[in-house]
């Protein structure tokens, strides 16, 4: 893809003001870093990181039949957002149970939003589209609207200070609606991509630039772009589509069989899913610490000389200092502390397998 043909946030512009270096990302020209990765990283973990997730997609899901249509394509139990303003981490599936996409659903009220990744944007759209009977009315509100993320131990402080005296927080994985600096509507979610606490603001895409320049105006706020998003997501264990999982991937392969009950079958997917979970499986994510050097997506993982799988989501942990990856291995090299080998520019270090979150 040229890039012509790649598409931008409402906040391209104040990206390039910043300085940040733009690279093309799920069709997107998106920030990878301003000042640093490290600086990003580190600021998040200390203060509060700022990020443009606007690439996102972003779906609603209205009409009578939304409920029983959502519960029968995502594989979480969506009754358990029965109560406005809640959310879940859910997936969907195909019928051969590989995942199409992990997704979050909230419930604000009379529709469902959901939260979908940007790089599987009109591929969900369509099997969204291609399953919803006529009591369902499906819009895709992307274009529409833009959303940032907050993210770190100042945003509690910084959106006390930007919303009203009156205003409280929703609990972690719930939403609510807040006034943004006494003029900037958005809806508030308590979720993100961090590790940290956090909030993902969705705004009018009109309103973005402000609602940016507001977040900005606080000193302990520090622009964060897709470099250390990446590292901030894996020193925690979250995956990433396209990396850690796919369609050729069924949640227990992933590791995700807790967002897919068992008492749950009423879902596209679900007969493949339950004969993974009874049968098992030959190969899992496993997450690896690597201390002698940098693991990179797409590199050998061997034991005893042999081939066993490739990393998947590889970098160095600005936390802690030492290498962290993802990777698919057999059962038998699964299991916390077991050792591999991964080939690193024709070297060979050891990883250690280790249960995320990665920690010293």
């Amino acid at each position: 893809m040229s890039k012509e043909d790649l598409s931008r946030t409402p906040l391209y512009e104040s990206h390039r003001e910043l300085g940040a270096r733009m690279v093309p990302y799920a069709h997107y020209e998106m920030p990878v870093q301003y000042q640093g990765i490290i600086d990003e990283h580190k600021a998040t973990r200390s203060s509060a990181g700022i990020f443009d997730v606007s690439h996102m997609a972003q779906f609603r899901v209205a009409g009578a039949g939304a409920r029983d249509f959502l519960q029968g394509v995502l594989t979480n139990e969506i009754g358990r957002i029965d109560d406005v303003g809640s959310a879940q981490y859910t997936l969907m599936l195909n019928e051969e149970g590989g995942i199409l996409d992990d997704l979050i659903v909230y419930n604000t009220g009379f529709e469902y939003l959901i939260i979908a990744n940007a790089a599987n944007h009109e591929k969900d759209f369509e099997w969204l589209d291609d399953h919803k009977p006529d009591d369902v009315e499906l819009v895709d509100e992307s274009e529409r609207t833009a959303l940032i993320a907050l993210q770190g131990p100042s945003m509690i402080r910084i959106m006390d200070e930007l919303t009203d005296e009156d205003y409280v927080l929703p609990e972690r994985f719930n939403l609510n609606e807040a006034i943004i600096d006494g003029r900037i509507p958005v809806l508030v979610a308590r979720t993100g991509y961090t590790g940290e606490d956090g909030v993902e603001l969705v705004t009018r895409a009109e309103d973005a630039k402000d609602l940016w320049n507001v977040l900005l105006s606080f000193p302990e706020v520090t622009p964060v772009g897709l470099g250390a998003r990446d590292t901030l997501r894996l020193e925690m264990g979250y995956p990433l589509y396209g990396d850690d999982m796919d369609e050729t991937r069924d949640p227990i392969q992933a590791r995700l069989g807790w967002v897919c009950p068992a008492d749950k079958t009423d879902y596209i997917g679900a007969d493949a899913v339950r004969k993974a979970r009874e049968e098992g499986s030959d190969e899992v994510l496993v997450h690896l610490r690597v201390d002698g050097g940098i693991p990179r997506k797409g590199q050998k993982v061997l034991a005893d000389g042999k081939f066993i799988g490739t990393i998947g989501s590889g970098s160095h942990s600005p936390t802690f200092g030492f290498g962290m990856a993802t990777a698919y291995l057999p059962l038998a090299y699964a299991e916390p502390g077991a050792i591999v080998q991964v080939e690193i520019r024709k070297k060979l270090v050891d990883g250690l397998v280790v249960k995320p979150p990665f920690s010293l």
